[in-house]
């Protein structure tokens, strides 16, 4: 893609180059047409107008979690704004379902109130997150949905590892028919995770088996319920399950108490993300733990340093996860 200036959009626009600095800088002394039109303009030349060399954005920090604010996401959104107002930064905040529904990126960086933004597994495909880099915007994604640019700032944890890591220890206790409670088939969280699964087992000559693998739309207790039960009714039932989080592992447990099978020592359940609600189950959920708060805390960082125009060499950072052995895991059982 060429790199357009602020004079190609201002002659595209018919603008004069004072107004159109004055739009990709986010002042509000522009009329909304106005703005448009540049903005237009910036989509279609693919431009990359930086912003005069010094200036700061101004305005609060957009952050975005178009989810409901649970234990899971509620944490990171809370790191996230406590650490910008360690920054002095002020927060707006767009979150739960029905922002999902919101086209909010298009005009994300023409808004005068807004310098930054924080987007938190962010729905929007990755030609949005894209024009909205062109455009100069500073922002960092938490957890991205699908893969990104390398030149998009992004934080996440280390889902291959953890989920290796996770299926080792059953692999160790002996079990090699284990069924995986996958999450959305779209999402690079569940890629990942199903890659180190299958690391561990292909470490022991042991193919995944098609038949074991079920994928749900939303990782919840009640799917996590509905596909566990799947697979505890097969013929051969698995004698491990592993789940996408520690909600859908709770759903799993409850289906292999409805069947009558203990665990562990009929079949173990482990979960992803070491949520409290993984030391409230009985027995308590063996998991990995994701660092949600140092998650948001790394994103903030990213962004404040991109908001104050430094360069960036590690723009997709990967948290480690760690491996959180509970009682919901014991050896194979004998049959």
């Amino acid at each position: 893609m060429s790199r357009a200036t602020v004079r190609d959009v201002a002659r595209a626009t018919g603008l004069s180059i004072a107004t159109v600095s004055r739009v990709l800088n986010g002042q509000a002394n522009v009329a909304q047409h106005t703005r448009e039109a540049v903005l237009r303009a910036v989509d279609q030349l693919g431009a990359r107008a930086p912003r005069p060399r010094g200036a700061k954005p101004t305005g609060s920090i957009y952050v975005r979690c178009p989810y409901l604010l649970t234990d899971y996401f509620g944490l990171i959104v809370s790191s996230v704004a406590e650490t910008l107002a360690l920054h002095g930064h002020q927060v707006v905040l767009s979150a739960g379902t029905s922002a999902q529904r919101a086209r909010v990126l298009p005009d994300l960086a023409g808004r005068a109130d807004v310098g930054g933004a924080v987007l938190i597994l962010p729905p929007e495909p990755a030609e949005e997150l894209v024009r909205l880099r062109d455009r100069r915007f500073p922002f960092v994604v938490v957890d991205p949905r699908t893969e990104l640019p390398r030149d998009v700032a992004s934080v996440s944890a280390a889902h291959f590892a953890g989920a290796r890591r996770l299926m080792a220890h059953l692999v160790e206790l002996g079990h090699r028919r284990i069924g995986v409670l996958g999450g959305p088939r779209d999402w690079q969280a569940s890629d990942g995770r199903l890659a180190g699964y299958a690391a561990a087992l292909s470490d022991v000559g042991v193919l995944p088996s098609p038949e074991l693998l079920r994928h749900v739309d939303e990782p919840t207790d009640e799917q996590g319920h509905r596909v566990a039960g799947e697979l505890l009714d097969l013929p051969e039932r698995p004698t491990a399950l592993v789940a996408f989080n520690d909600k859908m592992a709770v759903g799993a447990l409850r289906a292999a108490r409805e069947r009558g099978l203990s665990v562990p020592g009929d079949v173990s359940v482990a979960g992803f993300d070491d949520l409290d609600l993984s030391r409230a189950t009985r027995p308590e959920l063996t998991t990995v733990r994701q660092p949600l708060q140092e998650m948001g805390r790394m994103a903030v960082t990213l962004l404040v340093r991109l908001l104050d125009r430094h360069e960036l060499e590690a723009l997709h950072v990967e948290l480690a996860t760690e491996l959180v052995v509970r009682a919901s895991t014991g050896p194979v059982p004998h049959r």
